[in-house]
């Protein structure tokens, strides 16, 4: 068994406000994934209004109800907050990104992502028109 360490960047599709599957976006562009046989995944987005995070696969409404929840938990009101010169999704996107986080390290299995049945990673878009994200994935492991 060999040690393989990998590193590349990806850059995620557009999208708009709200939590996105892209499992499937990060996995067609990993290129030594299917090499590893046991080890780990560490997927870091590189945006500071955006995040990260793992959760239900298949009922889309999950997805809804987070963008529900976060958006009464962090209303976007100027006068909460200094941060404003890009817009009253500014400051309220870094601090989404603060709760949820930059990084998942996910397990890698016969050169799959090992997640459960339900399972999906989720790029969080905090802004109203956030663009294309960046990501750094390393991939670490054994043959």
């Amino acid at each position: 068994m060999a040690q393989i360490w990998h590193q590349q960047s990806i850059r995620l599709s557009s999208r708009s406000r709200g939590f996105h599957l892209v499992t499937d976006e990060i996995v067609r562009q990993l290129e030594k994934l299917d090499e590893i046989r046991i080890g780990l995944a560490h997927i870091h987005i590189l945006h500071t209004s955006a995040s990260l995070t793992l959760n239900e696969n298949a009922d889309p409404t999950v997805r809804a109800d987070f963008e529900t929840h976060f958006t009464r938990t962090v209303p976007e009101d100027t006068s909460l907050y200094q941060h404003t010169l890009e817009g009253p999704d500014d400051m309220t996107s870094h601090i989404k990104a603060s709760i949820l986080g930059s990084s998942l390290t996910l397990p890698v299995r016969d050169g799959r992502l090992a997640l459960g049945t339900w399972q999906g990673v989720y790029l969080c878009e905090h802004r109203n028109h956030g663009g294309s994200r960046s990501l750094i994935v390393t991939l670490t492991g054994t043959d």
